[in-house]
């Protein structure tokens, strides 16, 4: 049952999401002041969650230069939000959530590089040819459509995604997720803690219990995304999570009105497809 893993975490993540672009769209909470709060809660749930199930823990941990990877990693984690979010002001978040879903395609190539178990061409191939189909999705008049402001967030997800998830991998041949996720998002929520005193009223009301929920969701999913790596691997959990963004699509077409796309339909049935080849004959 393994495999559920990604799948229940690609459903939290997509409510997670449709909830931040009301959060930053309607309620117009500033996107600094979000990530300041966010991390703050995530931290809080982190923790609770550490209270609850007791993972191993121990500064042991740290040696052999795993502080130094978590250092980077927490770097590469803060950057990436800042950029996505600050796109996520100004974009769709269909469109958001689409280029999101492309950054696993270097995942899924280098991962294959650099760990053999990750080589498993019945895994491998119908991953590439789901995340191919939301290019293809993408794809009109004769070239690939992404809007401009969106081309530094797609920029910086080819080439950083693909670090992130080695240096996860990496770390979680050691560390249980939760006990990861604690450290990282602590580290986090003391880095931009002032971010939540700036605008803080601008989060209070109805924001703040949306920001309690689409923290909690996420925070699950993040952990379920860690424990799928460490089971499963890397290019099967993307595979499994890659439904995640067009989960995302068709909530903002449902829920925020925003425009239908035939195209991404297909690719959805493409993904599905693709996920069921690999769970028949890749496992």
């Amino acid at each position: 049952m393994n495999f559920l893993l990604p799948i229940i975490a690609a459903v939290l993540q997509a409510s997670s999401f449709t909830i931040d672009k009301v959060i930053l769209s309607f309620r117009k909470v500033d996107f600094k002041v979000y990530l300041g709060i966010s991390f703050v809660l995530i931290f809080l749930i982190n923790g609770i969650i550490f209270l609850l199930f007791q993972p191993p823990f121990s500064l042991a941990l740290f040696a052999n230069y795993n502080w130094l990877l978590i250092l980077i990693s927490i770097g590469l984690i803060i950057l990436t939000n800042f950029i996505f979010y600050w796109v996520l002001n100004h974009e769709h978040l269909g469109e958001m959530q689409t280029l999101s879903l492309l950054a696993g395609i270097p995942v899924i190539l280098i991962s294959s590089f650099f760990f053999t178990s990750e080589r498993q061409p019945t895994i491998v191939i119908p991953a590439l040819i789901a995340l191919l189909a939301v290019v293809w999705s993408h794809w009109e008049h004769h070239h690939f459509q992404i809007a401009r402001r969106s081309a530094l967030f797609l920029l910086w997800s080819f080439s950083v995604a693909p670090v992130g998830v080695i240096l996860s991998k990496t770390l979680l041949a050691t560390w249980n997720p939760i006990s990861l996720e604690l450290v990282r998002s602590g580290v986090i929520a003391c880095l931009l803690t002032p971010f939540l005193y700036r605008g803080y009223r601008g989060a209070e009301g109805s924001a703040g219990g949306l920001l309690l929920i689409t923290n909690i969701l996420t925070s699950v999913a993040s952990l379920l995304i860690y424990f799928g790596y460490q089971r499963l691997g890397i290019v099967y959990t993307t595979l499994l999570f890659s439904i995640q963004p067009l989960l995302v699509y068709f909530a903002s077409v449902w829920f925020l009105r925003e425009h239908w796309q035939w195209k991404k339909g297909i690719a959805f049935f493409i993904v599905v497809g693709s996920i069921t080849f690999a769970q028949l004959l890749g496992r």
